[in-house]
């Protein structure tokens, strides 16, 4: 990204396609306010740069900051107790007023419905595959223009996290929850197996020859050497681990993406690896529900799965309840030798220019400020096991000790440290990037009950040719 210098579990959702997108054609085509200028901050449209820095000094009174978040549960909880630390010490000046809009999917859907009758919040957290629509619907102003405004020195923020999150080095939204995917493994079915439980499998081929040994058909302690929920984010994940792209036009960071790429040789081959793995008995069809695969795999029917970091805490507990040794390792590659990595996942804060006063923009970046900063990270972190955007917040006292209590946690670390960045880790930005997902998963189902690899995987990247023309038609 350009600088000055320059868990909680991630919601596995179920994305629904809109009836039609000409709806989606003519939202878009409706909300191109704002000046276009975009302030700086990568994008091709945005609703103004940032407000003079002393605007909030000037004004009197308390400035209301309304806040939408998708986050419940625990994660709400520690959220709440954020807002409320900013609200203390910003007392008297700044009040935010949170509120939960739903679930990832359903908060673009409010927030949609709210850009058309002008309510738009002052902050929204938006998931990652919403950005290119966010950026699109040109309501918002880049991160870019408060950060080049102020001067900025963003060095402590993690360079991996925030490439998701920009385009031409200009950073659009502010990261603030992130998941990473890892491989996990059973290391008490490794020692039964006779494999060395410090040395687990990093692509394909190793774990297909773990899975040997560890899977019940072949006389192995589980019922199933592998097994992985049908997401398509894991496909992703594989993509980029080899170094390619998702979708075209650099994975649409040099333009709007015009077609996805997981029907190319590189995701087949994945597809037919793990179609074959299934066939052979050494792989469980768990299905499209992510729960199901972590019960597999919680329950030790599964010696070795992939998920996201957010699963750690639920997998230590259930190893330490099932009296069981849980390992991590860095997400596999299709091949060894790849130089690529994972993609980060989860969400970030934007801010709403369009329709809201200067005084609210400025209450808002300051607000985005204070979550960005490592403290607030850090207890983050502990608080929902997401991934600190700070690369100081892994040194605050508070998270060394949470890590040395949860070593495995470090793989991630690492993981995220030793990635290069590159169009292929930043990830894809599509306008129907949900629907891609779902697409892709359809392929992978399909080849899992018996169609060939190629033919499923290409008919799954054709069905999304329309939706991809049709909507960025309708982006100006």
């Amino acid at each position: 990204m350009k600088t000055t210098n320059a868990g909680g579990p991630r919601r596995r959702l179920r994305y629904a396609v809109p009836a039609g997108l000409a709806t989606v054609s003519l939202f878009l085509a409706a909300c191109g306010g704002g000046d276009g200028g975009g302030g700086g901050g990568g994008t091709e449209g945005g609703s103004g740069g940032a407000p003079a820095a002393d605007v909030l000094d000037k004004a009197t009174g308390v400035t209301s900051v309304a806040f939408w978040h998708a986050m419940d549960g625990t994660n709400a909880e520690e959220l709440n107790k954020l807002v409320a630390a900013f609200n203390t010490a910003n007392k008297g000046k700044i009040e935010v007023k949170s509120t939960y809009a739903g679930k990832y999917d359903d908060a673009i859907t409010k927030y949609k419905a709210a850009i058309q009758s002008k309510s738009t919040p002052d902050v929204i957290q938006i998931y990652d595959i919403g950005s290119r629509f966010m950026i699109d619907a040109k309501q918002t102003i880049p991160m870019q223009s408060f950060i080049d405004r102020d001067k900025l020195d963003v060095a402590d923020l993690q360079p991996n996290i925030t490439g998701y999150y920009s385009i031409d080095d200009k950073l659009n939204s502010m990261p603030f929850n992130t998941s990473m995917p890892v491989l996990y493994y059973n290391k008490t079915l490794f020692k039964e197996a006779g494999l060395d439980p410090e040395n687990p499998p990093q692509d394909l081929a190793a774990i297909r020859t773990a899975a040997e040994k560890l899977s019940k058909k072949a006389g192995g302690p589980a019922d199933y050497g592998f097994g992985a929920a049908i997401y398509g984010w894991l496909l992703e994940q594989f993509i980029a681990t080899d170094g390619k792209e998702y979708c075209d036009q650099g994975n649409g960071r040099d333009g709007k993406a015009t077609k996805v790429l997981f029907d190319q040789p590189e995701s087949v081959e994945v597809v037919k690896w793990w179609q074959q793995m299934v066939k052979d008995g050494l792989a469980a069809n768990t299905g499209r529900d992510t729960k199901a695969a972590q019960a597999a795999f919680k329950s030790g029917q599964l010696a070795i799965t992939l998920e996201s970091t957010g699963q750690l805490g639920g997998y230590s507990k259930a190893a330490k309840d099932g009296g069981w040794e849980l390992g991590a390792a860095n997400y596999p590659h299709i091949k060894a030798g790849t130089e690529g990595g994972p993609i980060i996942g989860g969400a970030s804060l934007w801010i709403n220019g369009e329709s809201h006063e200067d005084v609210n923009k400025e209450a808002a970046w300051r607000f985005v400020k204070f979550l960005a900063e490592k403290k607030t990270q850090s207890q983050w972190h502990i608080g929902t096991g997401y991934f600190p955007i700070s690369k100081g917040a892994l040194d605050e006292p508070a998270d060394v000790d949470y890590r040395k209590a949860n070593p495995l946690f470090d793989v991630a670390v690492k993981q995220l440290e030793s990635t290069k960045l590159s169009k292929a880790t930043q990830g894809c930005l599509l306008g129907v990037m949900p629907q891609a997902r779902k697409a892709s998963e359809d392929g992978l189902e399909a080849a899992l009950n018996g169609t060939d690899p190629q033919e499923a995987m290409t008919k799954a990247a054709e069905s999304l040719t329309a939706q991809i023309s049709q909507y960025n038609s309708s982006v100006k």
